[in-house]
């Protein structure tokens, strides 16, 4: 099925009704849905590089000349996208116990778990939460292919031409 580019945005930016979210999860993705996602993507944010992966909201894979960097919406550089962009967040690490997220009783053992959040250094959006156990090392989510990278950037520039 096709979707229109209105219908994706209002996906994107939870407009829709469930039983059309669901339908829309539930039937085979239309071959141009990522290039919609990308243009809605490319439309809100302030600068000029080209968006070639959205990560998380707010937060993008972008080519910046030859490099591949990961990138906030308001345009704060965590640099390559090799590397993993949680290392220049800032973090706030939270007990589970404080009762900010979970009612007291049902919290989980601070020596057990503890709850990493992760901002942007230049917005101050959330971007990501962790439950880990107390000292894990920050989880690297997703390691792009570089090559299907720089493939996807040549099939965009394509498209611009």
């Amino acid at each position: 099925m096709h979707y229109t580019k209105d219908t994706i945005r209002n996906l994107l930016d939870r407009k829709l009704p469930w039983e059309m979210v669901k339908n829309i999860m539930s039937s085979p993705k239309d071959e141009d849905r990522l290039r919609l996602v990308r243009e809605i993507e490319q439309e809100r944010v302030p600068w000029k590089e080209r968006i070639l992966l959205a990560l998380a909201e707010h937060l993008y894979i972008v080519k910046k000349g030859s490099a591949l960097i990961v990138k906030c919406g308001c345009g704060f550089e965590f640099g390559d996208c090799s590397l993993n962009w949680k290392l220049e967040a800032l973090v706030y690490e939270r007990n589970p116990q404080d009762g900010e997220i979970y009612v007291p009783r049902r919290a989980c053992d601070p020596e057990w778990m503890v709850l990493r959040e992760f901002y942007c250094p230049g917005c101050q959006a959330q971007l990501e939460v962790e439950a880990v156990p107390p000292g894990y090392p920050f989880v690297f989510d997703f390691r792009p292919d570089p090559e299907a990278l720089q493939q996807l950037a040549e099939e965009n520039k394509d498209a611009e031409s």
